[in-house]
């Protein structure tokens, strides 16, 4: 869903190409074959669904804590986004994918990708309608109406099933096609913009603005995010390696949100080792406040304390596929997911549900 850069105030879209273009660069090493060596389950290449921020806290301390090596990993590669991920991962030039219910389920009906969601980091989207408290002001769906909303392309179909979900006509609001520039909405030209809580809405709150969140996944369309996708054949005939890397998944994101000091960790590996070279380059005071955010509000989740991290409730499946009808998507839960893997690696290693 995401397909610009989404960093600063002065960025715009001309800037997102470029950089697109470089962002297939992996973190500290060259991209390479998945040899399996031979005691482990291979080399491991993941794609990112965005730029290597506090986004992906939990890969960047299992890397650095070495979860990946002590699952039996050789090479880590990290390819950043934003790309197609699920391209990427449906033709081999990845083996994960970080992405949410709704891109890869409409790659699977779309495009026909022979792939699955086999586990997810954020139990809960972070898609927001953004809103500066003295200007658009949008607390509820209803407030939408008469209002002008910045709309992304490739969020434009999410959009539109929001507004189906609260019963509301798509002529009743103003549609104004926005990258993820946030000056449009600080300099007032907008109502409210199609964002992310953990990002676009840190951003204008930290540039001193009163800002409010009109959260998806809390009116009407809920949806998992940040989930980890890979291929049949993956799941078929590597299916340690799928264990592997849901274990050392789980291990990071453990420590990744486990309290300021796991907030502070995960943002100073993005700011200082694998986001150095992001231009603009990003701030430690917002990638901290990002890890502390999604942790609290999208990663942990009483499902989380039930069941364990990157679960997927049966519930939850069945409020995801809601959403996708309501997105127009026509999909199956089989379809779209395979927890069995997960599944399996939780009753062999109870202690990662704890």
């Amino acid at each position: 869903m995401k397909t610009s850069f989404r960093h600063g105030r002065g960025v715009r879209v001309a800037a997102v190409l470029a950089a697109a273009a470089l962002t297939l660069a992996a973190c500290g090493s060259d991209s390479s074959d998945d040899t399996e060596s031979e005691d482990g389950v291979g080399d491991l290449t993941v794609q990112f669904s965005w730029i290597k921020n506090a986004e992906f806290a939990g890969e960047f301390i299992a890397d650095d804590k070495g979860y990946y090596a002590d699952a039996g990993f050789g090479k880590v590669n990290f390819l950043a986004g934003p790309v197609a991920q699920e391209e990427i991962v449906a033709t081999g030039k990845a083996d994960f994918g970080l992405s949410n219910a709704v891109s890869t389920a409409a790659a699977i009906v779309n495009s026909k990708f022979p792939l699955k969601i086999v586990g997810t980091t954020y139990q809960k989207n972070p898609f927001s309608i953004l809103s500066l408290a003295d200007k658009g002001n949008i607390k509820t769906p209803q407030d939408l109406i008469g209002k002008k909303i910045g709309v992304q392309d490739p969020n434009l179909s999410l959009f539109k099933a929001l507004l189906a979900a609260n019963g509301i006509d798509e002529d009743e609001v103003e549609i104004v096609p926005n990258g993820f520039d946030v000056a449009p909405l600080e300099d007032k030209q907008i109502d409210g913009l199609v964002a992310y809580i953990t990002n676009e809405s840190l951003l204008v709150k930290g540039h001193g603005f009163d800002t409010v969140d009109l959260p998806f996944a809390d009116n009407g369309l809920p949806f998992v995010a940040e989930s980890v996708m890979t291929t049949d054949d993956m799941i078929k005939d590597n299916p340690e390696k799928v264990k592997a890397f849901l274990e050392a998944e789980i291990k990071g994101w453990k420590d990744a949100c486990d309290g300021d000091a796991g907030y502070e960790e995960g943002a100073k590996l993005a700011v200082d080792t694998y986001g150095k070279d992001i231009d603009p380059p990003l701030e430690l005071d917002k990638e901290i406040a990002q890890a502390k955010q999604q942790c609290e509000t999208l990663v942990n989740t009483d499902e989380t304390a039930e069941n364990g991290l990157f679960t997927i409730s049966d519930q939850m499946i069945e409020d995801n596929l809601t959403s996708l009808k309501a997105a127009g998507i026509d999909i199956t839960a089989d379809q779209l997911f395979d927890l069995s893997l997960l599944d399996e690696l939780l009753k062999e290693k109870p202690e990662l549900a704890e």
